[in-house]
Parts: structure tokens; sequence; C-alpha cells
């Protein structure tokens, strides 16, 4: 069982959306997927309450306390692929989520307030020594975003995610409604970005996939 974590200790990032688009792309691949809702707002749960399938992924809220025995049922339940959906603005949890990742995705916008809550995120994360990278989002169709956010990663001591995730209305219309992107504009930009960087996470993780990319074996 592979454990990926989404922290970003600034909200309206679109850790949610990514989360729950990443899960439904998983589902998709043929894989057994729980997402574990860490965030006291519930959104990735609220979602999951007005999805039409809500069990396909699995969604679960809980108390960061609860972490290791629910990531134990579900590896015993034969789980192949865990999405934890931190809490914004919380240390503690962003480390309980940190703490378990085989993976630690840290969504972000390249704006002031956010290289500076990216900067204590990756603090966070280099304590507990998780593999990590910083995922853009919001990203404008014109502007030097793309070379500013390379450039906080570089002074970051950083990966950066090639996949650039979109400000596109698609994103907020799909989670309104229960559905991840990719089911509510199967054929949109937004649907390829999640496709893309679903890639990148399951290359990191070295997972098998039926996608276009390098077969991995599931460890």
């Amino acid at each position: 069982m592979k454990v990926v974590s989404l922290i970003a200790q600034k909200g309206g990032v679109g850790k949610t959306t990514l989360s729950t688009c990443l899960a439904v792309q998983a589902v998709q691949d043929g894989k057994r997927v729980l997402v574990v809702d860490l965030d006291p707002q519930a959104t990735a749960s609220f979602w999951s309450d007005i999805r039409k399938k809500p069990d396909d992924p699995a969604v679960m809220s809980i108390q960061p306390v609860r972490l290791p025995a629910v990531l134990k049922a579900a590896e015993d339940a034969g789980t192949d692929i865990v999405i934890i959906d931190g809490a914004a603005v919380s240390k503690e949890v962003a480390y309980s989520a940190a703490e378990v990742a085989d993976l630690v995705l840290i969504p972000f916008k390249a704006a002031v307030f956010d290289i500076n809550s990216v900067a204590q995120t990756v603090q966070t994360v280099k304590q507990v020594g998780s593999k990590f990278a910083l995922v853009l989002t919001f990203v404008p169709p014109q502007g030097k975003e793309t070379d500013e956010a390379m450039g906080i990663a570089e002074q970051l001591g950083s990966n950066f995610c090639p996949v650039l995730i979109g400000n596109r209305k698609a994103y907020f219309r799909a989670q309104s409604t229960g559905l991840a992107v990719q089911e509510f504009e199967p054929d949109g930009k937004a649907a390829d970005e999640i496709n893309a960087l679903y890639t990148y996470m399951a290359d990191q993780l070295a997972v098998r996939t039926k996608g276009k990319g390098n077969a991995r074996k599931l460890a």
C-alpha cells in the first residue's frame, strides 16, 4: 500500500480538489483507494456526501490521532493507495500526514504569502524525511509564475513537479457537484492536467499504471 499526503499550511491552494481528483484517477486506474480527510472543515467528506457514487473512492473523516489505526485497517483490507487530505494552517496535522507518507505533494500559488507558508510546510516535511514535491496551482494562461515557482523550489531545496495546474473554472464546477474534473469534463485541459499529475505521482511511487507511462510494480 502506498500513502500520498497533500498538505499546505495555507487554504485556497487546491489541496482538496487535487486529493479528490487524484483519488478518482486512481480508481479509474483500477486501484482500491481511500481518501483520509484530516481537515476539520471536512471538504473532501462533503464532496463525497454529494457524490452519486460515494464509495468510489471511499472517503473517511478522522482525527489525526486515529491515522495509524486507519492506515493499518486500510492495508489489511487490501487498499492500494491512501490519499490524505491534510488540514490547512495546522502544523501538527501536516507533520502527522507527512510522517506516514510515501510521497507528499505540496500545492501552492506563486504569491508572496503562499511562498512564506510553503517554506514552513517544506521545513515540516524535511523534519520527517518524506519524499515530496511542490505542485504549482492556479496558474494563469500567461505570466512569469512558472519561472518564479521553479526559483522558489530551488531556494527551498525542493523538487518541483513539472505538471502545472491551471486556474480553470472546471475544477470548481466539478467539485461543487461531487465529481472529479476528469468526470465533469473528460476532454478538457483540466482533465489532462490531472492525468499528468497522476502519472507523475505513480512514477514517484513506483506504481504500475494502465496509462502510457512506464510500467512500475506496486511495492
